[in-house]
């Protein structure tokens, strides 16, 4: 039987449950709030872990109050980077330490969380700093273009309007007789060709002189056995500065910066020494078996990067080209001439290096240098300059020669661009030490995330959800010797890894599994397991010559070859990505 006041004790303990239920629901939603805080792009995750359990930081499974964050965000140079990206409030801080307790196997309660305020709020007001800063009209100009958005907001496209395909006429200024061969590969076997520059004294390397060499050279080696089989040096008086490794499509040929013309070209009178960077080359075309020069061609600028483009031709940039010359062009293997290409000019800017998904061709952009407006990304590294102009991406339609789109990315001078085996996505990492994700649909940086110092190349894994970055130091003045290893889908970092100084270029392998690096301050390749990110070979290159890029040739049972890897991608039917790789 109910007595009188059991209808009361009824309605308190059903106004009770649904207040225990709404306040379960609340926590729920202020917990949920604080973990996507903690897992922003830059956040707290970084340094403390996915758990909290610590990393680099210690455990936050405690439960830092709000106050107890707070005082870390004003007093700890290492939070700097938190308050530059997310400024968290009271409501943010009072999420966090929710989200942290839970963790922690805690409970937040209504009482707790105003205790919490009333102690920040008591915090804030007596550290309020009331220093009156004096705010220059140039501050008010940096506030104004702070944000990457302002450069997007405002872009407006850098390149002409319509076709801007041009012509250059190449010239066989040299033919050579091919020599004894030197290299003779398995039928079914998996080769990897090196190009080489002259021997490096980096990073405390010590090379005995009688050990060293003045010149390029060739090298191939077995991909399986990772042993050198066959190199042989350039002649001395026709070396160049090195950046590149590149074979044709068929395997038959390497291609690699030559001299300039004797007595004109941009180069040195006479031949001999090479001109440097800024100064105009020939292309050499080199033989795959005997490895020695059987033509030297004009392209109209020194050779920068190469790859094989479509399985027919070849894809060049180059450092600077000549009055006539062009900066990224195609040319055929087969006849030894540029069949057409752009002048960066017309794309409004100065090129770096481009590379395609075999339809389109992707090139990195950089503004023109100006009174006024320093160019150089190492301006920005050394604090000399506090702001650049944007660089961008431009993409080209090789069957229009009419650029489709620009893509503006974070950070300056992009040294690289990876492209996913959909071509939907691309990754630039830049020389002020970030990498960025961006749509090829919409534009969009997809994120942005921090590298090692100065990374050049980078690669995607076989099934695309790691990125691998090679941090060379490049532009920045240090020297780098780490592969910085980034969660593809969202940015995050998942490894660091030892490597060689100076590791400028980092590709996986033919068969998926593996990622070869190399070092030019080593003169050295090293190779991981791309699973496991165990470093399993160190490959000495003859004389510690400087490696640059690597391609894989593979022969059939008939003793044909094919390139089947290069620094532009997979090709002749090979793709990990699609499931396709080569079987070792």
């Amino acid at each position: 039987m109910l007595t009188p006041t059991a209808p009361r004790f009824l309605f308190a303990l059903i106004f009770f449950v649904a207040a225990m239920a709404n306040a379960q629901t609340d926590n729920a939603e202020l917990i949920e709030q604080g973990r996507e805080l903690y897992f922003q792009q830059v956040s707290c995750w970084v340094c403390h872990g996915d758990q909290a359990e610590g990393r680099i930081g210690p455990t936050l499974q405690y439960g830092p109050t709000p106050t107890q964050i707070q005082e870390q965000l004003d007093g700890n140079p290492q939070m700097a980077i938190i308050v530059s990206e997310i400024d968290p409030d009271q409501d943010d801080l009072v999420a966090l330490s929710a989200y942290l307790t839970s963790l922690g196997g805690g409970s937040t309660t209504a009482e707790q969380i105003a205790d919490w305020r009333s102690e920040h709020t008591a915090y804030v007001e007596a550290n309020r700093d009331n220093t009156e800063y004096v705010i220059t009209e140039r501050d008010r100009q940096i506030l104004a273009i702070k944000s990457f958005d302002t450069v997007l907001a405002d872009w407006q496209k850098r390149s002409k309007d319509g076709p801007l395909k041009r012509e250059y006429n190449s010239q066989v200024v040299a033919e050579y007789d091919a020599g004894e061969q030197v290299f003779f590969p398995e039928p079914g076997g998996l080769y990897f060709y090196e190009n080489t520059g002259v021997s490096t004294r980096r990073g405390g390397i010590v090379i005995a002189d009688e050990d060293r060499i003045n010149t390029n050279q060739v090298v191939v080696g077995d991909a399986v056995t990772k042993e050198i089989v066959a190199s042989k040096l350039i002649p001395e008086d026709m070396r160049g500065s090195m950046h590149t490794t590149a074979v044709s499509p068929d395997g038959r040929y390497v291609y690699m910066v030559g001299p300039p013309v004797p007595g004109g070209g941009g180069g040195v009178e006479g031949g001999g020494a090479p001109a440097g960077l800024r100064g105009s080359a020939t292309l050499l075309k080199i033989d795959a078996l005997t490895l020695e020069p059987v033509k030297q061609v004009t392209i109209g600028g020194r050779l920068h990067h190469g790859q094989v483009f479509q399985d027919r031709y070849m894809l060049f940039d180059v450092f600077v080209a000549e009055p006539d010359g062009l900066n990224v062009f195609l040319y055929d293997p087969e006849t030894d001439e540029v069949i057409g290409g752009i002048r960066a000019s017309d794309l409004g800017g100065n090129n770096y290096t481009a590379y395609t998904d075999n339809e389109y061709i992707y090139v990195l952009m950089q503004p023109p240098a100006v009174e006024g407006f320093p160019g150089g990304a190492n301006q920005l590294i050394v604090g000399s300059a506090t702001a650049l102009r944007p660089y961008w991406v431009a993409k080209l339609d090789p069957e229009t020669w009419e650029v489709v789109d620009e893509y503006p990315h974070q950070g300056y001078r992009g040294d690289w661009i990876v492209i996913d085996s959909e071509s939907e996505h691309i990754y630039v990492p830049t020389a002020s030490s970030t990498v960025s994700k961006i749509s090829t649909e919409t534009g969009e940086t997809v994120w942005a995330a921090p590298t090692g110092v100065g990374p050049y190349a980078a690669t995607l894994n076989a099934d695309e959800s790691e990125v691998w970055i090679a941090n060379k130091g490049e532009s920045s003045g240090a020297i780098g010797r780490t592969i910085t290893v980034v969660d593809a889908n969202n940015g995050r970092g998942i490894a660091t890894l030892f490597a060689g100084y100076m590791t400028d270029h980092v590709l996986l392998s033919p068969n998926g599994k593996e990622m070869w690096a190399t070092s030019n301050g080593e003169g050295r390749i090293y190779v991981y397991d791309a699973e496991t990110r165990e470093q399993t070979h160190v490959l000495d290159m003859p004389h510690h010559g400087d490696p640059h890029g690597l391609v894989w040739v593979k022969y059939d049972e008939n003793g044909n070859s094919l390139v089947v890897r290069d620094q532009g991608g997979f090709h002749n039917g090979i793709n990990p990505a699609a499931g396709i790789p080569l079987l070792d």
